[in-house]
């Protein structure tokens, strides 16, 4: 554990500061061990510092993000600090998050973060991104169509 948090109040931290792209509070609960996997590009960021200058240099500024859900394992709810409502689960080593990302460009993506701790700090994360797409006719009679999630170009 990092000082007296839970491995729960940990992700709970991280979710927020990856919202609002606080690099210094990611970098300060990242394990020194800490690496991310992007499965999509096939790439691979091994340091905070390497992180904080892919996103000090994204084309047209930083994205913006909206966590949206935090699982691991014993649910509790909380409000972050933009007052969403926000259910946090689990006290284990393994997370998934779910935000939805809006970028520079006006691009939407929904995506999922893998989360792994060690130690108390967040020591690995696989992350991968979906473009929202329009469903297609043939499956209307086998399902039930839900509301998108809004893009909200607000982080946090």
């Amino acid at each position: 554990m990092s000082g007296n948090r839970t491995n729960e109040e940990v992700v709970e931290q991280y979710a927020r500061a990856l919202a609002g792209m606080d690099l210094d509070t990611l970098a300060s609960l990242r394990h020194p061990d800490w690496s991310v996997d992007w499965p999509q590009s096939a790439e691979r960021v091994h340091d905070s510092e390497s992180y904080a200058e892919i996103v000090r240099r994204y084309p047209g500024g930083r994205p913006t993000a909206t966590v949206t859900r935090i699982v691991g394992s014993e649910d509790r709810w909380v409000v972050t600090p933009g007052n969403t409502v926000l259910k946090i689960v689990g006290s284990g080593d393994s997370w998934w998050g779910e935000w939805l990302a809006v970028y520079p460009d006006g691009e939407t993506y929904h995506v999922i973060a893998l989360i792994e701790l060690r130690d108390g700090r967040v020591r690995h994360e696989t992350v991968y991104w979906a473009p929202p797409f329009a469903a297609p006719e043939w499956r209307r009679p086998f399902v039930e169509r839900i509301a998108p999630r809004p893009p909200t170009g607000s982080g946090g």
